[in-house]
This record gives structure tokens, C-alpha cells and sequence, in this order.
């Protein structure tokens, strides 16, 4: 499996290519081809952010054309780094894109077509499945505390427990998000994915030069989850763009704080 950058109506976006992946409509943002204004510019898709609402319907209206989702049928949740994962319907979905979400969760799972998943990130990790056999979704935001308590894994368990999948039907593809190169932490990182992992977390943890400071792989991490959690290897796809390494295509909030926008992933089944 592969995640490939794609552009449609002048918006670009990765997503898998695979005919597996034809079931569910998705994507993964960049910062391009909206209409903010700086320091938002242009493709901002974060209600929090400051920006003004039109704005945000605006650049949801364009990514979600782009797509193939229904920028009118989003879920959202308050993202707050946890393991917490939500099941939604249509009930479930917002009157207002440019709303913020209000339960506090990171993951979203349905089995309800015409629904769309939302998260969002700024270097954090982008997670998003799909059954193609049972026909259910999953949207998960995995920062570093969230991928040390397995959200990745609690959405497969989720799927599961709520719908019936089977992990290894389900396929996974992980988005953009800050790689090891930039992801340079304090030892209370490594500690926190240890806690979690034992040493199976240790291929993913690389001491820097400087004393008592550490890269960690997240993207790897979340991919070590998913298959513990049952997910074949081969229908798991990675995306290697760091965010922070690629400030002209993406948002970061590790080197540039709260001025900026926020990236979003949306899946929907069709």
C-alpha cells in the first residue's frame, strides 16, 4: 500500500491509491489551495484557530470536493491526546463546517455511509482505516501521548468490538505528520512509549548527540500498534512527509507555535 500526493480543482492531498481504498472516499491535507489569509494561508481547516468562519467553509468546501466527501456531513471531536475513541452516526454530524468539535475524544469510528470523519493535526499523526469487508471507518489523532496509549490500536479494537471487523481486513494508511528527523524530545517521551511498548519500542527511539535528548519515529510506532492490534503489514500505507521539514506544504507546530493553521484527514464510506 502507498500513499501518493494527488491534486483535483487545485487542491492538494495525499491519499492511498490502491482500487482497495475505492470503497471510502479520503485524504490527507496540505496547507495549499485555500483562501486564508496569513498567517492561516490558505488552506486552513482549524475552527480554533482564529480564523474567520467563512474562510473555514470555504476551505472545507474545496478539500472535501477535492476528496470525494461532503463537507456538509462532518463529525468532529475536541482532540485532547488520548486513547478515547468515538462511535458516531449521522445524528452525530455538525450543521456547520467551520464548528469546532465538542466531545472530548481522538478517534471516530461509523458504519453509516454519507458520514465524514474529521481530525485534525500540526505534526501529530493522522490515522485513518478502512473495512472494506464489513464497510466501517475509523479517524484517529495520535500525538505522542496518544500513540503511548494506543489509539491506534483502541480504533481497530473499536471496529471490532462495535461493527464486527476482522484487523486483518482492514486497512490502514498513516498521513503526514513531524518524522524522526525533527521530532527531537526529552527523555519523558521515550519513557512514556516504554511504559506502553517494553522494549518493543526501542527500534523506534534513537539518542541524539546531545545528552538527554532523543528522536522518536511516531509514524513507525502507530504502524507497530496497528499490527499488534491485527493489521497485516502489507495493508498498512505510510506517509513519509514530515511536516516540519516541509513548512511550504504543511503546517507545524512544533517550529512555528499557534500561528498557523491545521491540517485535516476526512474519510467517508460511499
Amino acid at each position: 500500500m502507498e500513499i501518493i500526493r494527488q491534486e483535483r480543482h487545485g487542491v492538494p492531498f495525499y491519499a492511498c491509491g490502491e482500487p482497495a481504498w475505492s470503497g471510502a472516499a479520503h485524504g490527507f491535507s496540505t496547507r495549499l489551495g485555500g483562501v486564508s489569509p496569513a498567517p492561516w494561508n490558505t488552506l486552513n481547516l482549524g475552527a480554533s484557530r482564529g480564523d474567520a468562519p467563512a474562510n473555514i467553509r470555504e476551505n472545507f468546501s474545496r478539500f472535501c470536493t477535492a476528496v470525494g466527501t461532503d463537507a456538509t456531513a462532518l463529525v468532529k471531536n475536541h482532540q485532547v491526546h488520548s486513547d478515547l475513541v468515538r462511535p458516531v452516526t449521522r445524528a452525530d454530524t455538525l450543521g456547520d463546517s467551520a464548528a469546532p468539535g465538542t466531545f472530548e475524544a481522538d478517534g471516530l469510528i461509523t458504519d453509516t455511509p454519507g458520514v465524514c470523519l474529521t481530525i485534525f493535526s500540526g505534526d501529530c499523526i493522522p490515522i485513518l482505516l478502512y473495512d472494506p469487508t464489513r464497510r466501517c471507518i475509523a479517524a484517529a489523532h495520535a500525538g505522542w501521548r496518544g500513540t503511548a496509549a494506543g489509539i491506534a490500536a483502541r480504533a481497530v479494537q473499536a471496529m471490532t468490538q462495535t461493527y464486527g471487523s476482522h484487523p486483518e481486513h482492514i486497512l490502514a494508511a498513516i498521513g503526514p505528520g513531524i518524522g524522526p528527523c525533527c521530532f527531537e524530545t526529552h527523555a519523558d517521551v521515550p519513557d512514556n512509549l516504554r511504559a506502553a511498548l517494553g522494549e518493543q519500542a526501542s527500534p523506534y527511539i534513537r539518542a541524539r548527540s546531545t545528552p538527554g535528548k532523543f528522536s522518536v519515529d511516531l509514524k513507525e510506532i502507530n504502524a507497530h500498534w496497528l499490527r499488534q492490534a491485527g493489521v497485516a503489514q502489507s495493508h498498512i500505507a505510510l506517509c513519509s512527509a514530515c511536516t516540519a521539514c516541509h513548512l511550504d506544504l504543511f503546517w507545524s507546530h512544533r517550529v512555528q507555535g499557534g500561528k498557523r493553521g491545521s491540517m485535516a484527514a476526512v474519510i467517508q464510506l460511499v
